[in-house]
């Protein structure tokens, strides 16, 4: 293998493929990345075995070639090299690739390509085909609601359900519930669930930065892994095994108060709280009063610990309903405001010991559901 290309083209295709790469595995060649000659372009990859990413970037192949080399020593030395030509060229008979930029030069030894596991490509079954800015928008909106416990592995994914004309992402933990809907612009024959881990869908969003194309997504047939294709990234993620519960039951059907408050004063609200929250138990107040004879609607924000003090913030509230008070856990707020594009947003409720809604005012496409905490009165 000899092949030229550039430095920054190489450190970006690496980035992409480095959270694929496996940190502790029995398996030395896990811990490696592919980098092969392919069509007259260069392909690197890398596998954990549960995450496959591929990356192809341009580069002048004078032959061609395979290996592997260890990921941390290939990134961090390439990294270091200044924004000039790299050639490479591969020792076949010692697995020792070569590495030349302006007056930098290398060894570094690998192992043979052909122990590195087979990467699963898009076959010609059914693709589903989706926007990048919304299927960005999606997983930011829905993913951080997944459990990171693995005791209960179905809940570590987020459920896809691909039916008609409109795509649904659900994802849920056992305290919060994100569900977000959009629109196919090619209908779908038939309709596709699949249960996909949040992990490999963040990668999907940390990769699509730039992606202009729709992103094609694909599931096997056997429902075992589901792919997604991108301008000159794919990315193969094996799928969460079992049945994700009915998430439709938790949003609550109905609400006694519904208020309307500004995103960021509640953002910075919740964030002034939390300080003080940290000790006890990450709670935060609010106390929700619709507009009387003594003025405006008012959501107040409070949080107390014994050891450090207590804190109240106030802002305006458009309120349609009965007074409430309810708790909720600060960093759960902190997360769904986070992921809004809104500059209002919608709480609904039903008394202190029933499940909070948060919408997007003006949207109708995003609903998240947090369990409240208990309230000592």
């Amino acid at each position: 293998m000899k092949v030229s290309c550039l430095q920054e083209n190489l450190a970006r295709g690496l980035s992409v493929v480095s959270r694929a790469v496996a940190a502790r595995s029995t398996l030395p060649v896990l811990g490696n990345v592919l980098i092969a000659t392919d069509q007259g372009r260069l392909k690197i990859a890398a596998t954990n075995l549960e995450l496959a990413v591929s990356c192809w970037i341009g580069a002048k192949v004078d032959e061609d070639g395979a290996t592997t080399i260890p990921a941390r020593t290939l990134i961090d030395f390439v990294n270091s090299l200044p924004p000039e030509r790299i050639d490479l060229a591969l020792n076949v008979k010692t697995q020792t690739l070569h590495l030349k930029c302006a007056r930098y030069d290398a060894n570094i030894k690998g192992i043979d390509a052909s122990e590195f596991p087979i990467i699963p490509t898009l076959g010609d079954g059914k693709r589903i085909e989706l926007e990048p800015e919304i299927l960005r928008e999606m997983i930011e909106q829905v993913s951080f609601a997944a459990a990171t416990d693995e005791s209960r592995p179905v809940l570590t994914g987020v459920i896809a359900k691909f039916e008609k004309d409109k795509v649904t992402f659900a994802a849920a933990d056992g305290f919060r519930l994100s569900v977000r809907h959009a629109t196919l612009t090619k209908p779908l024959e038939q309709p596709v669930h699949a249960i996909i881990p949040a992990k490999a869908l963040q990668e999907v969003g940390r990769v699509s930065g730039d992606q202009e194309e729709p992103i094609e997504i694909s599931v096997t047939e056997n429902r075992s892994q589901a792919l997604f294709r991108l301008t000159n990234i794919e990315i193969v993620s094996q799928l969460v095994d079992g049945i994700f519960p009915d998430f439709t039951r938790i949003i609550p059907e109905s609400h006694t108060t519904r208020t309307t408050v500004n995103t960021a004063e509640l953002q910075s609200a919740v964030k002034a709280s939390s300080v003080f929250a940290r000790e006890a138990m990450n709670t935060v107040r609010l106390q929700i009063a619709p507009a009387g004879e003594m003025g405006a609607g008012k959501m107040t924000i409070t949080a107390a610990s014994a050891e450090s003090g207590d804190n109240l913030g106030e802002i305006d509230a458009t309120v349609d309903g009965e007074p409430v008070e309810i708790a909720f856990n600060a960093r759960y707020l902190a997360d769904v405001l986070g992921v809004l594009h809104t500059p209002q947003v919608a709480l609904e409720t039903s008394g202190s010991a029933s499940p909070g809604v948060i919408k997007a005012v003006g949207r109708d496409d995003f609903t998240h559901v947090i369990m409240p905490m208990h309230i000592n009165k």
